[in-house]
Parts: C-alpha cells; sequence; structure tokens
C-alpha cells in the first residue's frame, strides 16, 4: 500500500511530500538522517497528514508529481485540512486514474 505523507517541520516553518510504502519507517528515516540532505537540515518534522493511494506505486508518483507541480503551501495547506483535503485529495486521485 503506497501513501502521500505531509510532513511540517516547526523549526523552519516547512512543508515536505512524498509517497512512501512505510509512514513511520520515512518520519524516522527524516527525523534520524544517515547523510546530510535536505531533510536533515529541517529537523523535527512532525507528520501533518498521510493519504492512503492504493497499491500502485505509478498512481503514487504521479499524484506526489501533481500536488508537487502546484507549488503551493496555501494548496498543501488545504490538504492538511480534515474535510477539505480528503475531497481534494479524493478529486485528484480520480483524475489521476481516469488519465493512466
Amino acid at each position: 500500500m503506497f501513501f502521500i505523507y505531509i510532513l511540517h517541520s516547526p523549526s523552519s516553518d516547512k512543508y515536505y511530500l512524498r509517497y512512501t510504502e512505510d509512514v513511520t519507517k520515512r518520519i524516522f528515516t527524516h527525523n534520524n538522517p544517515i547523510r546530510n540532505n535536505y531533510t536533515s537540515k529541517h529537523r523535527p518534522w512532525i507528520l501533518k497528514r498521510a493519504f492512503q493511494v492504493g497499491n500502485n506505486k505509478t498512481i503514487a508518483l504521479k499524484m506526489e508529481r501533481k500536488i508537487k507541480k502546484m507549488k503551493s503551501r496555501k494548496y498543501l495547506e488545504l490538504l492538511l485540512e480534515p474535510q477539505k483535503g480528503e475531497l481534494i485529495f479524493s478529486d485528484l486521485l480520480k483524475k489521476i486514474h481516469l488519465d493512466c
């Protein structure tokens, strides 16, 4: 099962979005990095939201790319709203499925 997850760094007030099969493991890795990378510079990371995508890695990657192309903090914050975020995400997921 793949997920899209959104993390927030209170120390730098930044959001981070990716897809994964294991959200718990990814959060741990972001907060306990082996090497220096983008997420290591903005620790700690807090999980704000995780959306279930399904078993198709291609769909998960397309969802990640589509959301990142928005380049909008406001859009990410809409996704974080409980009801509105779920509706936006499910509509986007339906569109991605239709395109595949």
